[in-house]
């Protein structure tokens, strides 16, 4: 392991124009280019090897996670780093250039740092109705941190060495939340940091943000029923959830990322339709789960 020296992870799929993007940006930092490493973990890209090479140019390291899923291509990643800091983002972000000066700053004053997370919308001012959803709602990094003590790894900083005491990544789960509560539960200091400004694209259409929420569905619940009347708690939080729409109605028509009336609109339209969905997918996942223990 070499001291003063920060590692960034990026687990990608399918995703070369972003993954590009992101590394160019990367070769903007502040920080300067010896101050830190960059490991790919390609979690078996149908695209292939060598076309992934082509984009990462000899500027990162590449390393193939073979198992599906974020949190087992992340501690792939984690594996191959010489690092003493260790910096998680996303194959499709877009960190400002002194984001990475900006997190380690913010690591002198706590064990576990989450930045800022700025929506980017393809054509800025004029969202499409799932980009107006999440220009409100995605990536409320402060809240996450403050409120509910984790931080998306879009945006997470950490020492190796409490990495590697809070342990790694679990598969087929929230990972970044699930790992955060682990580290928070063990005493670990959570901080944001403001400064370090990342940006991530909106889902553009419904069938992107469908995708999403069917995939946050299944990891929560996943994590739901490991508890106590954890099937029953779920059930009680479904509802909690679709009856969050009155309250959230306030946060759209407040929001100032959302310009003009008609996005407003577009947003709430987003803002309905996707917690009645979400409704009906908890319904499914406990339906399954019942007919399992059934069939058992």
């Amino acid at each position: 392991m070499q001291s003063n020296l920060t590692s960034v992870v990026i687990p990608h799929y399918q995703d070369l124009e972003n993954l590009g993007l992101c590394l160019d940006l990367l070769e903007r930092q502040t920080v300067g280019r010896d101050a830190f490493e960059i490991i790919i973990s390609d979690n078996s890209s149908p695209v292939g090897i060598a076309a992934i090479e082509a984009v990462i140019r000899g500027r990162a390291k590449l390393v193939i996670s073979t198992v599906k899923g974020a949190g087992y291509t992340r501690n792939v990643g984690v594996e191959a780093t010489r690092g003493d800091i260790l910096a998680f983002m996303d194959s499709d972000c877009r960190p400002d250039p002194n984001y990475l000066e900006a997190g380690l700053a913010a690591l002198g004053n706590y064990d576990v740092v989450g930045g800022r997370v700025r929506v980017d919308t393809a054509r800025p001012g004029h969202p499409t109705a799932a980009e107006a959803f999440e220009l409100v709602f995605a990536f409320r990094n402060k809240g996450y941190i403050q409120k509910k003590h984790f931080t998306v790894t879009a945006s997470l900083f950490v020492s190796r060495a409490i990495f590697d005491k809070v342990g790694p990544f679990r598969n087929d789960v929230s990972e970044d939340k699930e790992w955060c509560l682990r580290a928070h539960g063990l005493g670990y200091r959570l901080g944001y940091a403001d400064k370090a400004v990342i940006g991530h694209p909106a889902r553009h259409d419904w069938q992107e943000l469908q995708r999403k929420w069917r995939r946050i569905t299944k990891e929560s619940f996943l994590l739901f029923r490991t508890k106590k009347f954890g099937l029953l708690k779920w059930l009680g939080y479904s509802w909690v959830v679709l009856l969050a729409v009155i309250p959230q109605t306030l946060n759209v028509l407040r929001s100032k990322d959302v310009p003009g009336l008609n996005n407003k609109a577009l947003a709430l339209g987003m803002l309905v339709r996707l917690r009645v969905m979400r409704l009906l997918w908890s319904h499914q996942a406990i339906f399954s789960q019942w007919a399992k223990g059934r069939a058992e």
